[in-house]
């Protein structure tokens, strides 16, 4: 399962242009990390918000993908997400888990928190996403 979703992240171009990276995966959880810098910065030096919605949607995605058959693959249908705090550390981790699954969707959550020099984790955006099961998705 590891071995699969990290194949995948390797082949998404927006996270390897972000620098993501996979720290985490077990079945219907999945953990990634952004870190952060000026390239995912908004104006006023917080991490942009979609930098975060895209990390926070992939792990969605991979969480769903990590309870799925082999023949699957996973694409978002919907997201909601409530930023609670800004964004500012060393690194945005992205914690999420799959709430329930089907034969065809299966809903998410994420949390994503900013770990701070001293490894601290805050609270900044919180992810509900729904993910449709997929067969032969290669366009």
């Amino acid at each position: 399962m590891r071995t699969r979703i990290a194949t995948d992240l390797a082949q998404q171009g927006l996270m390897q242009t972000l620098g993501v990276t996979l720290l985490e995966v077990s079945m219907g959880h999945v953990t990634l990390e952004l870190p952060i810098g000026d390239a995912v910065s908004q104006q006023n030096g917080f991490v942009h918000a979609g930098a975060i919605a895209s990390v926070l949607d992939s792990a969605c995605g991979f969480a769903a993908l990590s309870v799925m058959d082999e023949d699957s693959d996973v694409l978002a249908v919907e997201f909601k997400i409530n930023f609670v705090a800004p964004a500012v550390g060393v690194s945005l981790r992205a914690v999420a888990e799959v709430i329930k699954s089907g034969r065809t969707i299966t809903l998410c959550t994420a949390r994503g928190y900013a770990v701070g020099a001293d490894g601290a984790l805050k609270l900044v955006a919180v992810m509900q996403g729904t993910m449709i099961r997929v067969v032969g998705s290669t366009p």
